[in-house]
Formats: C-alpha cells, sequence, structure tokens
C-alpha cells in the first residue's frame, strides 16, 4: 500500500498470522477522530480497495476534510463487504445473471465472468401468504401451498445456487431476510483476505437498514445496483450529509420501541433526512437494546434517510454473544474496533463526532402511537386514534382523509359469518397481524405481546371470529421463545397462531378476506382497517379492502383485534366485556417493563440461536427435494410463465451508441406527490381484470393460478403489464383511482399498458411527470425496469427518493429533477403537451439541460446523473449493459 494515511499494524489474534488490519485511527492527523462513525465505516472500505478508490478526486484526504467537502460532490467508491437478497428481487437479480451470461458469450466473452465476487446471501421470504389462519396447521397449510405456486422459482433459484460461486440460499421457512441478517448472517467485523475490517453490507431490499443497529453500515440498493456490486463494481455514491440524532432520557414504562421508531420517523421526515446518513449518539441510545435499535434502524427508508447507523458498543457485543456467536471471534472483533477507534461508547461525550446537523429526542416524551392511516410518517398517539380517524372519514382525498358524506359516517352493515351475526362500520378491524422484522426481531415487544395475550385470555376477552388474526415471526428462534415463555397458548386462543416465516401481511402477502366481510365492506363502501406491526401502509398494498392501515406495535395489535375498531379510546372505553359482566381495560391486561423483561433475561438464551441456525440451510425438506439442471447456462423454457429471458440485451453490441435527444414524447402519467414503487410497480395480488391477468388467461392459467406480481418478477412479460397496475394509482389525467391513463392521439381511456403499447407501435417515446418524493418505498427493481419496458425514457419530478432514483439510472431511464422553487404548477405545465429533452454531446453530473413543449415554451431541468460513473452508465444505456461490456472485452 503505498498510500501514506494507510499503516498495516501487527495481528490481532497470535493464532491467526495472517489476520491483519488497516490503521487509521493513530494518524498524527486528528480530523479522524472527529468523523461520524458511519464515515469512518466507508472509509476503511474505500482504503481496502485502495487501488480503485484513489483514482478518483474522492481520496483519503478528502473523507478526512469531510465537514469541509461533504457539499462539493466528492465521489466515493464503496465495495460492501457483502451483498444481501430476497427472493421477489432475488429472482429477477438471477434471471439477469443468466441472461447476461447468455449476451457475454454471444459477443464472444467468457460467460462465466458473470459470477459474484462479493459473498451474496438470498434468503427466501417474500413468497408465502396468509392464505390458512385461526388453525393449528396453518403454518403447514401456508408452506404446502407456498411451494406448490412457486416450485417453478424455487428451483430456479437452486439452479443459481449452483451455477454461481459465492451465492448462498437460505431457504423459505428459514425466516425474514433481515431478521436472519441480524441474527446469524451479519459478521460485524468480517476475517477474510488475511485482514480484518468492518462488515458492510447492501441489499436489494430497502429495509436493509435495520443491520444498522448492530454496527454494521449497510443500505438497500435496486437489484440491478446490487447485481453491479455483485460483479464487483463499486457504488459511486457522493459523500454523504450526517445528521446526528441525539437520543436523551430513559422511555417511560407503557413504551414499545415501535412507539419510538414512528415518532423518529414523523421527526426525521420533517427534519428532511433524503440522501443523508443519521447516526445515533448520546446517552439515551445506551437505554436501548440491539433489538430496539434495529427496530429504528428499519425504518429508515420510511423516513427517507440512505442509512440509520448506530456504531458498535459494549451492547452491541454483547447481542453477539447472547445470539450464539463464537465467543473468541466476537473477543477478536472487540479488539480490532478498540484498535481503530470505533468502538463507542455512547455515555462519553467526548467520543461525539462532527455532524452536519444535530436533532435531538428525548426518550421520555414519547408516548404509545400508531402511524396511518395511509403513511408511515404519519404518527398519531393512541390517545388520539378514535378522534383521528373520524376527522379522516370527512377529510378531503388526500394521505389523511377518505372523503366519507357526514350522514354517512356512522353506517353499519350487517352480515353473517359462519352463521352467526355480526356488523362492519368505518374503522372496523378486518385484518390484525403481528408481522414484520421491524418488530418480530425485538422480544421485548413480542413477549410483550404473548404477556397481554395471557392476560387477556385470563379476563375473559376474546377475538371476533371475521377479524383476519396471524402470527408471522422473523425467525424460527421467536416461536421457541413464546413457547419456553408458556405464551405461544394464549395467542393461539386470540388468533394468532404462527402462519409462516416470512413478510406476508407487511408486503401485501396478507392472503384473501371471508367473503362475507368483503361483500359487507363493499356494500357500505366502508374503510375497513388493519393494523400491523410492519413497516408501510401504503395504499393498496397491505390489501385492496382495508383503505385505513395504521402500523402499530404487536401489543396494541392484538388491542385492537379484541376491540373489533379503531374508533376506541382505550383511556374511557373498555376493551370488552367478559361473561361475568365486567368491563376490561387496556391498562388491566398491559404488561409492565420490569414483567417483560424478566421473561426475556429467563427465556431469550444463546442455545436457542444456536439450534435454530445450526440448521437452517437443511431444515426444509421440500427444498431439499427439489431438483435443478446443473448447467452453467440456463435453459429457458418458452411456456414459463414465471422464469422467462429478458429483452433488455437484444441487439446489445460492444460499441457504444451515443444518447439522443428525446424527440416529442407524450405523457403518459402525471402524477402528485409520494408516488411510491407500490404504485409503479405492486408486489400484491394481480386483479382479474387487469392486462397481466388477461396475458395468463391466454397461457392458460386460472385466477386461482395466477399467484402475486411479486412472485412474477422473473417474467418481463407479466411485470411489464403490471406496471403503474396499483388499484389505487391517482393519475391527474384520470378522476378517480386506479390503473389507466388517456391515450391522447385518440382521446381513449385505457389501461397503462395498453396506452404504453400504442404509443410504442407509433413510435412515440414516453416521459412521466411526478411530485415531491417519486419513489419512496421498497427498493423493488421493476419499478424502473417496467417503465422502461412501457418506452418511459425520462421521468420529471419535484424530488426522488435515494434508491429509485439510482434503479431510474441503472436502467438508463433519465431521472430529471425541476429547479429550485419550480414545479408543474408554477411552469403551467398540463401533462397534455409533447417534450423535446435536449440531450448535450458533453454531459457533465448534474448539469441543466433544456426541455422544448410543442406548445413554444421552453425550460430547464436538472439531469440527475449525480456523479461520472453514474454517467458513464447511461452512456451505456445502463448498468448491466455496462457490465456485460467489461466482462465481454
Amino acid at each position: 500500500m503505498s498510500n501514506p494515511f494507510v499503516r498495516i499494524v501487527e495481528p490481532l489474534d497470535p493464532k491467526q498470522p495472517l489476520k491483519k488490519f488497516f490503521n487509521l485511527s493513530k494518524l498524527e492527523d486528528v480530523r479522524y477522530a472527529r468523523l461520524p462513525f458511519s464515515i469512518r465505516v466507508l472509509l476503511e472500505a474505500a482504503i481496502r480497495n485502495c487501488d480503485e478508490f484513489l483514482v478518483k478526486k474522492g481520496d483519503v484526504e478528502n473523507i478526512l476534510n469531510w465537514k469541509v467537502v461533504q457539499h462539493k460532490n466528492v465521489e466515493v467508491p464503496f465495495k460492501p463487504a457483502r451483498v444481501i437478497l430476497q427472493d421477489f428481487t432475488g429472482v429477477p437479480a438471477v434471471v439477469d445473471f443468466a441472461a447476461m451470461r447468455d449476451a457475454v458469450k454471444k459477443l464472444g466473452g467468457d460467460p462465466e465472468k458473470i459470477n459474484p465476487i462479493c459473498p451474496a446471501d438470498l434468503v427466501i421470504d417474500h413468497s408465502i401468504q396468509v392464505d390458512f389462519n385461526r388453525r393449528s396447521d396453518s403454518l403447514q397449510k401456508n408452506q404446502d401451498l407456498e411451494f406448490e405456486r412457486n416450485k417453478e422459482r424455487f428451483e430456479f433459484l437452486k439452479w443459481g445456487s449452483q451455477a454461481f460461486k459465492n451465492m448462498r440460499i437460505i431457504p423459505p421457512g428459514s425466516g425474514i431476510i433481515h431478521q436472519v441478517n441480524l441474527e446469524y448472517l451479519a459478521r460485524v467485523v468480517m476475517d477474510q483476505d488475511g485482514y480484518y475490517y468492518p462488515d458492510s453490507v447492501v441489499g436489494t431490499d430497502s429495509h436493509t437498514t435495520m443491520i444498522d443497529g448492530l454496527g454494521v453500515l449497510g443500505w438497500g440498493v435496486g437489484g440491478i445496483e446490487a447485481e453491479a456490486v455483485m460483479l464487483g463494481q463499486p457504488i459511486s455514491m457522493v459523500l454523504p450529509e450526517v445528521v446526528g440524532y441525539k437520543l436523551l432520557g430513559n422511555p417511560q414504562p407503557l413504551v414499545t420501541s415501535t412507539d419510538i421508531v414512528l415518532t423518529i420517523t414523523k421527526h426525521l421526515r420533517q427534519v428532511g433526512v433524503v440522501g443523508k446518513f443519521v447516526e445515533f449518539f448520546g446517552p439515551g441510545v445506551a437505554q436501548l437494546s440491539i433489538a430496539d435499535r434495529a427496530t429504528i434502524a428499519n425504518m429508515c427508508p420510511e423516513y427517507g434517510a440512505t442509512a440509520a447507523y448506530f456504531p458498535v458498543d459494549d451492547i452491541s457485543i454483547g447481542y453477539l454473544i447472547q445470539t450464539g456467536r463464537d465467543k473468541e471471534k466476537v473477543m477478536c472483533t472487540k479488539k480490532y474496533l478498540e484498535a481503530v477507534g470505533m468502538l463507542r461508547d455512547f455515555k462519553n461525550s467526548s467520543q461525539d463526532p462532527d455532524f452536519t446537523q444535530v436533532v435531538e429526542l428525548d426518550l421520555h416524551t414519547v408516548v404509545p402511537c400508531c402511524s396511518g392511516p395511509k403513511r408511515p410518517q404519519d404518527k398519531v398517539a393512541v390517545s388520539d386514534m378514535k378522534n383521528d380517524f373520524e376527522t379522516c372519514l370527512g377529510a378531503k382525498q388526500g394521505f389523511k382523509g377518505f372523503q366519507i358524506a357526514p350522514d354517512r359516517h356512522n353506517s353499519v352493515v350487517k352480515f353473517n359469518f359462519e352463521g352467526c351475526d355480526f356488523e362492519l362500520a368505518h374503522g372496523s378491524v378486518v385484518i390484525a397481524a403481528i408481522t414484520s422484522c421491524t418488530n418480530t426481531s425485538n422480544p421485548s415487544v413480542m413477549l410483550g405481546a404473548g404477556l397481554l395475550a395471557k392476560k387477556a385470555v385470563e379476563a375473559g376477552l376474546t377475538v371476533k371470529p371475521y377479524i383476519k388474526t396471524s402470527l408471522s415471526p422473523g425467525s424460527g428462534v421467536v416461536t421457541y421463545y413464546l413457547r419456553e415463555s408458556g405464551v405461544m397458548s394464549y395467542l393461539s386462543q386470540l388468533g394468532f397462531d404462527v402462519v409462516g416465516y416470512g413478510c406476508m401481511t407487511c408486503i401485501g402477502n396478507s392472503g384473501p378476506l371471508p367473503e362475507s366481510v368483503v361483500e359487507a365492506i363493499t356494500q357500505g363502501d366502508l374503510v375497513a382497517v388493519g393494523v400491523l406491526s410492519g413497516n408501510r401502509n401504503f395504499e393498496g398494498r397491505v390489501h385492496p379492502n382495508t383503505r385505513a392501515n395504521y402500523l402499530a406495535s404487536p401489543p396494541l395489535v392484538i388491542a385492537y383485534a379484541i376491540a373489533g375498531t379503531i374508533r376506541i379510546d382505550f383511556e374511557k372505553e373498555p376493551l370488552g366485556i367478559n361473561a361475568s359482566g365486567k368491563k376490561i381495560f387496556l391498562k388491566d391486561i398491559w404488561p409492565t417493563r420490569n414483567d417483560i423483561q424478566a421473561v426475556e433475561r429467563q427465556f431469550v438464551i444463546p442455545g436457542m440461536f444456536k439450534e435454530v441456525y445450526q440448521k437452517i440451510e437443511t431444515v426444509n425438506k421440500s427444498w431439499n427435494a427439489l431438483d435443478a439442471p446443473s448447467d452453467k447456462l440456463y435453459t429457458w423454457n418458452p411456456k414459463s410463465t414465471y422464469i422467462k429471458s429478458p429483452p433488455f440485451f437484444d441487439g446489445l453490441t460492444l460499441a457504444l451508441q451515443t444518447p439522443k435527444t428525446i424527440e416529442n414524447a407524450y405523457v403518459l402519467l402525471s402524477f402528485g406527490d409520494s408516488v411510491t414503487t407500490d404504485h409503479i410497480s405492486p408486489a400484491g395480488n394481480i386483479a382479474r381484470n387487469s392486462p397481466a391477468a388477461r396475458y395468463l388467461t391466454s397461457r392458460g392459467l386460472t385466477p386461482r393460478e395466477f399467484n402475486s406480481y411479486g412472485s412474477r418478477r422473473g417474467n418481463d412479460a407479466v411485470m411489464a403489464r403490471g406496471t403503474f397496475a396499483n388499484i389505487r394509482l391517482v393519475n391527474k389525467f384520470i378522476d378517480k383511482q386506479g390503473p389507466q391513463t388517456v391515450h391522447f392521439p385518440s382521446g381513449e381511456t385505457l389501461d397503462v399498458f395498453d396506452a404504453a403499447e400504442r404509443y410504442k407501435q407509433a413510435g412515440h417515446p414516453l416521459i412521466v411527470l411526478a411530485g415531491k418524493e417519486y419513489g419512496a418505498g421498497s427498493s423493488r427493481d421493476w419499478a424502473a425496469k417496467g417503465p422502461f419496458l412501457l418506452g418511459v425514457k425520462a421521468v420529471l419530478a419535484e424530488s426522488y427518493e435515494r434508491i429509485h432514483r439510482s434503479n431510474l439510472v441503472g436502467m438508463g431511464v433519465i431521472p430529471l429533477q425541476y429547479l429550485p422553487g419550480e414545479d408543474a404548477g408554477t411552469l403551467g405545465l398540463t401533462g397534455r403537451e409533447r417534450y423535446t429533452i435536449i440531450i448535450p454531446e458533453k454531459l457533465k453530473p448534474q448539469m441543466n439541460i433544456q426541455i422544448k413543449l410543442d406548445t413554444g415554451k421552453t425550460f430547464q431541468a436538472i439531469m440527475r446523473f449525480d456523479t461520472d460513473v453514474e454517467l458513464t452508465y447511461f452512456h451505456n444505456g445502463g448498468i448491466l449493459n455496462y457490465m456485460i461490456r467489461k466482462m465481454a472485452s
């Protein structure tokens, strides 16, 4: 190493003489000690790839001058130590790899060069659905149906695990990707290649940030970007600003980690942290367990930051031991972190780094709360829930409104379920799900839910039988300690049986509601409610029939399930009346923090984690029995409706094509603010009247066999038809919600796909207009691939969520941004104009370009290629085209 800032020091472990490490902390230059800990990890990763790093202007010296250069677009090529994938995003990644091998071979290169260079773990967790619940065999029946639906996808993934080196598959039924990462996969410190260095990870799921709670720097990227990383390409990023989030005080006894993260989410949305790192510090951090920190880090995408980092401290080290990691390795981890100045003491303010900005939260001010009814950042104190929902009923249609006429606020619809008569009204709970790694990774809230269930059952309370209740833990460890602590049977009595180990309701795999319930909701046009312990509640995500969805802690999920309605004031109204006529209030059954901690200390033990995880790759007999081909090139089956060779590389040549001006483009869709990737590329059910349904029917499938959009991400024909297919899509060209648009040449209103096909056949390019936060939500790469296949050449928005902008870049779709202070309204754009986007010959990052309209108007917009590397990708037509040319040459 020629870099003067790097010193290779003696091994930490005398038994392993090769395990040396880079030492940056002992520099005479004191600037290192003022760097945020998250920036130190970036620096260590950059130094580890020193040759490539020093090619760019963003060298070590620049990073040490972080406070000076952070606003000057210093480019940092970051090579994470690992990549992690889930199956909804993993299947299209493996499909792309298989297609890239074919493309490299056609161009005369070695197809086996398309192979992961860094370790890649793919956890199958997104396929299982809540088809069965409230029965003792729900878990087995849901898992059997999962294999029946997804056998072809699973065989394909098993082929990938054999065809590609460095790719490990964690079989279905093992848990949720981020919880498995936290409890098992994460190293904190890597001991590979003869050196110790910090663990870091990017993942094809936006909630990869959960691992930041353990001190592993990680965040979500699109599948396209992850594929490039797996092939050895660094992530080119602008050196980020780091917001210091200072935590003070102690939480109140009745407050959960869910309440804390929902409070932080609302706060940081107001602060504005898109594209920035958030790093937590202050004495309040020491009051939080690793599970608490992981919950806060998990919802980082909901407050918009790139990463939400908790540096490693002694509590982190203790967690590694508690979860059954090797003690000798853990001690070496601690020694390494001490040696490089990266072991944090949150009570020692002299260790506090310099931050771009500091904001504070006194944990004692946090109160029990939920978020909803349509966005994670819309926090509502539990004490205000009844009034807030009733206000939302009559409010104008929007994030906090349903526009229900005043004379219908108290509408009631009677229905029959399993021979008994019931009533539904606005605010009735029809889904109550303890779900998602956000909360099921946290023993305190899960045991809290179990203890509350125990007290509820003992008090004589029940849950109405038509409410779809479910418990989908993030790992087998959860079931283990719930069972051992004696609370599992009480959860089952309230309907919260284990239905599967996967994301399930959190990602919209909530399964069908009873027909009589759906009929009642439809008949009364009711605003029915889902309550879930998840991280997202965007419209149309959880279930098509729940227009209001609230995020809540697991104990509150049970409480609202017992109440049967969101329109309840827990302080004044009882949860229910038992057989003896006694009113039971929530305060009567809510467990104390001391009760929960006593049970946690007794039952959440290292042996539990070791037992579950030592057999994680072999325990699923159905997976073991799968027969997958062993060829290095995949043999595509033309009859398959799940796996199809994508058209992305058709006609690709070694020679670059010069980007051309986009001439006279039509606007396919015009949006307002907060259009999410769920709106652009939904993951849930395929509606029977949709273009995707018509395609699948033409291939001989029945509606029962449609499965979900998420499960069909290996088939571009389905996914292109599913683009902008969300039933809650709000397009300014249409006066009602739905996946349709106006085809301007004919004036007809068509399904979005059908309109795009007409434009494509006539040779017309397309663009999309949008407001703020375009592409918020999941990291799904199909939210960029789908528009690309529809013929969308550019998006013009007020602002972008980070991952989606990167995905657009990765597909060669131009992300354009209005100049500050301008938007469609100020410029008088209706979307009915035709747009010519002038692409200059010489491009530079974030340059202004001209847009001409057929009306004669001209204005400028920012071309959001943020780095020189992104411009290179654009000239190649996208990241994957660039990688193919690189490998082929």
